[in-house]
């Protein structure tokens, strides 16, 4: 490889199911293709490849002077083993991964400067999140053969920093580098956020999207009068964004970060304080008493769910996203969903994409639209 280019792979996979599901996934294919012309436009990031599931995809890719590489049919898909594999078949010695549905904020500067430190370093990884990352730059590529290859790109940064001991750069937190494509409330963030790219806004615009509860909300974040209640698994880091970034005053509840990773979930051992409130009132009560607390809530739902031990179809759980609580089979999940969507404040229900990437990136669009008050007070140091 030429030592003045840095690989630029990109995994896009796409999977079928329900409606709300393909136009999640549309979404990522969309976002692959602006991500794509973004990388051709700097020569610095050479070979481009893309290693998709879906030959349909695969020929539209045709259309760009990049390499293309089908995942084996019928073959179990292993993240870090489709990995290290195109790794060794283009001769990486460093590479810059980026997941099909990441970075649909991040622009062209961005890329490039991140391929400029990379290319400039003997040793290094740059990430958008060190604890669960969506995109990494890293070299020297050598050092994945001395550990366990991940199953997922969210644990790459951690095994690359903290079991190989490279240095670490985590990139400053924003929408660019924070947000992803996880899930439908993820599409209608993008839809009011001005930063998404041509291939995605034509996607977003070929959609049937309940952006409602989401516009009577983002003025609220710029109003000194205003509360807005985030609660789920909000981690500090989004916690301290919401607090700096926004004007009005903030509610946090954070609880049940890493129920998954941890198998408390799947033990059935998820305990969650909203969850019981709701259970002691009811679900009319429960958001009645919210509004109280705040003129607009962001919900991430996942935690009362696990509460409850349900884990609703990906149909159902996007369904709710979507605010289509008729096409919702599960009942708990209908009622909660019917309950929000007639609550006296915005109420908007996601998956933890929305009180991580999904808060940053609202944030900003609520500032691009306009505002007549100063963003924050920056302290100056004595």
């Amino acid at each position: 490889m030429s030592a003045d280019t840095l690989p630029l792979l990109i995994m896009t996979g796409v999977t079928e199911g329900s409606e709300p599901e393909r136009m999640v996934s549309g979404a990522r294919q969309a976002a692959t293709l602006d991500l794509v012309e973004k990388a051709l436009a700097i020569p610095s990031l050479r070979p481009v490849v893309v290693a998709t599931n879906a030959p349909d995809f695969g020929r539209r890719l045709s259309e760009y002077p990049i390499s293309i590489e089908l995942d084996p049919p019928g073959a179990p898909f292993h993240f870090g083993q489709r990995l290290a594999a195109l790794i060794a078949q283009y001769g990486m010695e460093c590479c810059f991964y980026i997941g099909g549905g990441a970075g649909p904020l991040l622009p062209a500067d961005d890329l490039a400067a991140i391929a400029a430190a990379l290319l400039a370093a003997d040793r290094l990884l740059i990430t958008n999140n060190f604890y669960s990352s969506d995109f990494v730059a890293f070299g020297p590529t050598s050092v994945l053969a001395d550990h366990p290859l991940p199953g997922t790109d969210n644990d790459l940064g951690w095994l690359l920093g903290e079991d190989a001991g490279l240095p670490i750069r985590e990139l400053p937190r924003s929408g660019a580098t924070q947000f992803d494509i996880d899930t439908p409330m993820d599409l209608l963030t993008l839809a009011i956020h001005p930063g998404a790219g041509p291939h995605t806004r034509a996607c977003l615009e070929s959609l049937v999207l309940d952006t409602s509860a989401l516009e009577a909300a983002l003025p609220l974040m710029l109003d000194r009068d205003a509360t807005i209640l985030v609660a789920g698994r909000v981690s500090s880091a989004t916690w301290r964004y919401v607090e700096r970034e926004t004007a009005c005053s903030t509610r946090v509840i954070s609880e049940e970060r890493g129920m998954r990773a941890s198998g408390r979930q799947a033990r059935g051992e998820v305990h969650s304080l909203l969850g019981y409130h709701l259970e002691a009132v009811g679900l009319e009560s429960f958001f009645a008493e919210l509004a109280t607390m705040s003129q607009a809530v962001f919900l991430d739902n996942r935690i009362i769910l696990a509460h409850k031990g349900l884990w609703p179809s990906a149909a159902d759980r996007f369904h709710s996203d979507l605010r289509q609580p008729d096409h919702i089979e599960d009942p708990f999940l209908r009622g909660l969903t019917e309950a929000a969507m007639t609550a006296p404040v915005p109420i908007i229900m996601g998956g933890h994409s929305l009180v991580s990437g999904g808060m940053y990136a609202l944030i900003e669009a609520a500032w691009a639209r306009g505002h007549d008050v100063p963003r924050h007070v920056v302290p100056e140091l004595l």
